[in-house]
C-alpha cells in the first residue's frame, strides 16, 4: 500500500529542477491543492517560457535539482 504524501515542505518553494534526469528545468511556485490519493498538485514556472503549470508533488521529489 502506498502512502500519502505529507504537506510539501516550504523548503521546496523556490527551489530548481528538472523534469527528470534530461528534461527542461522549472521552479517550484507554491503547493495548490491537495488531490483525492493524498498527493498534491503543485505549480511550477517552466524556465524556457516562463509558463507556470501544474505538476504532482510526488514528480517533484523525485525530479533532480538543477546542478
Amino acid at each position: 500500500m502506498k502512502t500519502s504524501p505529507s504537506f510539501p515542505s516550504p523548503k521546496l518553494l523556490g527551489v530548481f529542477k528538472t523534469f527528470g534526469v534530461f528534461g527542461p528545468a522549472y521552479q517550484v511556485i507554491d503547493a495548490v491543492r491537495q488531490l483525492a490519493d493524498g498527493d498534491w498538485m503543485m505549480r511550477v514556472r517552466l524556465l524556457e517560457t516562463s509558463e507556470e503549470v501544474e505538476y504532482r508533488y510526488t514528480h517533484v521529489l523525485d525530479d533532480p535539482k538543477v546542478a
